[in-house]
């Protein structure tokens, strides 16, 4: 079942490949009010233990570092490598 809630913008995140997809949009926008949204919308989706593992950290502190929006500078760098490592091209 899909933790997310049904006023999220955000598409289904149960895979990495679609977190490192949806990150990317994200950052790519540059609006910190959409990469905070982002953050906090990966930090209730199914695929989050995916991004915690290919991170190499512990799922449920960067569930809560993500809803929070409190990431140290490591995390931050962890989950952008992740997330340049899964997208196309």
């Amino acid at each position: 079942m899909n933790d997310q809630h049904t006023s999220d913008p955000a598409p289904p995140l149960d895979t990495l490949d679609a977190i490192a997809a949806f990150l990317a949009a994200a950052f790519e926008r540059g609006d910190p009010d959409a990469i905070a949204a982002a953050l906090a919308a990966v930090a209730r989706a199914d695929g989050l233990p995916h991004l915690a593992a290919a991170a190499g950290l512990p799922r449920a502190g960067l569930a809560a570092a993500l809803a929070s929006g409190e990431l140290g500078l490591d995390a931050t760098l962890a989950i952008m490598k992740v997330v340049d490592l899964h997208m196309p091209g």
